[in-house]
């Protein structure tokens, strides 16, 4: 995919700018309204996962796949939705509350499986997205990490949408250092953030991102 290298040459040139080495990036692609095809194109492209916003949505897309590529939700998960969520995707993104972690621990029980989670936090406080608040974060992380069929991998958050990019670089600056206060006092490996999407990657990836979440840099803008 020609956009798929393009955006690889994007995120290597911000690496090399800020010190960090390109393969410590990983390109989730984003296939929500997209047809299954699109999440087909990322598997043989070597893309390491695919992430969508409905739990529906993407089980059907699951279904009809005949290509192997890990599943992550990074949409908000509703509790009657956990129990279809725990048994089909690879990881949840989108954990943001002590209520959801309960809920998945213990679908995750009746699953007989151990699944990977980041934490959802809304460090730009914006209200019209999701996530828990930066002060309630430690006690999110605490019931988490005490969830034995949960296994926290570390953050995740979205830029508020008012065309700033410093508004976008606060938020991502501010989640990567909650991250590492947190991991300092619980003293345990955080080592994901997933931040950034196609129009602040620079900002994500300058900022400290693992994982950026991009639909339209690789398949156009996407239907709703």
């Amino acid at each position: 995919m020609e956009r798929t290298r393009v955006l690889e040459e994007l995120i290597a040139e911000t690496c090399g700018g800020c010190g960090r080495a390109p393969d410590k990036v990983k390109i989730m692609a984003v296939t929500k309204t997209h047809p299954v095809e699109a999440a087909g194109c990322a598997a043989r492209y070597g893309l390491p996962c695919v992430g969508e916003n409905r739990v529906q949505e993407a089980v059907d897309k699951m279904v009809k796949a005949d290509f192997p590529i890990p599943w992550e939700l990074i949409g908000h998960l509703q509790s009657n939705k956990s129990a279809l969520a725990a048994r089909h995707f690879a990881r949840i993104q989108s954990v943001d509350s002590v209520k959801l972690v309960h809920r998945l621990d213990r679908c995750c029980e009746t699953e007989n499986r151990t699944l990977p989670v980041l934490l959802q936090v809304n460090t730009a406080k914006d209200e019209t997205k999701f996530g828990i608040p930066p002060e309630d974060a430690p006690a999110l992380l605490e019931a988490a990490l005490l969830a034995p069929r949960l296994r926290v991998e570390g953050f995740m958050t979205i830029a508020p949408l008012t065309g700033d990019r410093n508004d976008a670089r606060r938020a991502f600056a501010a989640l990567r250092e909650l991250r590492d206060s947190l991991a300092a006092e619980f003293r345990v490996e955080l080592p994901e953030l997933s931040m950034g999407m196609t129009g602040d990657l620079r900002e994500a990836i300058e900022e400290g991102s693992t994982c950026v979440r991009v639909g339209s840099a690789l398949f156009g803008p996407r239907e709703e």
